[in-house]
């Protein structure tokens, strides 16, 4: 059993002003399972006029998987799908070969709250066709003192609707009130969690919000000590077969593919569709960081 380590959160611009804390990938922990990505956006209160509104951006070589559980987000797609997700639904996007996305804050003035994760896509789907999925509906039952809802995999005889290419687990875990619960592991697996709102106490450490502890693989059971008021996002997986090479909203396994997908989007390439009627800004890539590529 590995000891926990403990990955302070840093602040990250999504433009516009909008702010997020960024704990994956980190220095020192780059993936947990295929989870490869995760920002804990909010709470937030938008002032009159101002809400969060990310421009049209592609996607490749991974699933974008959010959990909202605060305010109003509409997503709309190169696909031609347009869906409001509302606190306590996922909305999960796989873009495979190639997709665009929007993300804006339904009303402005409002207040947001959510998890936004990537899943790396393993070699055999990195170039699958894109598709999208909502999920109103998730498991959820309470044990111990808490609300459990299962965003991703299977646990304790339930089985979340996400469609996924990799065995990993996602698990919201809430507490109204000071609670312990016990929760039982694979040790194949590898395990992390991040507080969203309190403090949670494990292994006789307390994490607040935002600092995010890494468990390593080899346990099969946790004890979690909840304080009142917390919520508690607990992912888990295989440890992934190889490394993927992650540069700003692309994922591959080598830096031709990568660059390759940059080229295409800033020349407009037909493997990048529009959103809606093409009004939305479209973000910029960066430079690319080889310049051999």
């Amino acid at each position: 059993m590995s000891s926990i380590a403990r990955i302070t959160a840093r602040n990250a611009d999504l433009g516009d002003g909008m702010m997020v804390r960024r704990v994956l990938p980190s220095r020192q922990q780059r993936m947990v399972g295929a989870w490869c990505f995760l920002d804990h956006a909010g709470p937030v209160d938008f002032a009159s006029e101002r809400g969060m509104h990310v421009g049209a951006h592609p996607h490749i070589g991974l699933q974008t998987f959010t959990w909202l559980i605060e305010g109003e987000v509409l997503h709309r797609d190169s696909l031609g799908n347009a869906q409001i997700i509302r606190p306590g639904q996922v909305n999960l996007m796989t873009a495979g070969h190639g997709v665009v996305h929007t993300e804006d804050s339904l009303v402005d003035g409002s207040r947001l709250h959510a998890a936004q994760l990537w899943i790396a896509l393993p070699p055999e789907a990195q170039d699958c066709p894109p598709d999208f999925a909502h999920h109103p509906e998730l498991p959820q039952w309470s044990s111990d003192g808490t609300t459990l809802t299962l965003l991703a995999g299977n646990y304790a005889g339930h089985a979340a609707p996400t469609q996924l290419y990799s065995p990993l687990l996602g698990l919201d875990i809430a507490s109204a009130t000071t609670a312990a619960v016990d929760l039982d592991l694979r040790a194949d697996f590898e395990y992390a969690l991040l507080p969203l709102t309190g403090s949670v106490s494990l292994d006789s450490e307390n994490f607040r919000a935002d600092e995010f502890a890494y468990l390593g693989h080899g346990r099969e059971t946790l004890r979690l000590e909840l304080a009142a008021d917390s919520k508690v996002l607990l992912l888990g997986g295989e440890p992934f077969a190889e490394p993927v090479l992650m540069w700003w909203n692309f994922v591959g396994f080598d830096k031709a593919t990568i660059a390759a997908a940059q080229r295409q989007w800033e020349s407009g390439d037909a493997r990048f569709g529009v959103v809606g009627d093409g009004l939305a800004p479209r973000l910029k890539a960066p430079p690319l960081p080889w310049s051999q590529y």
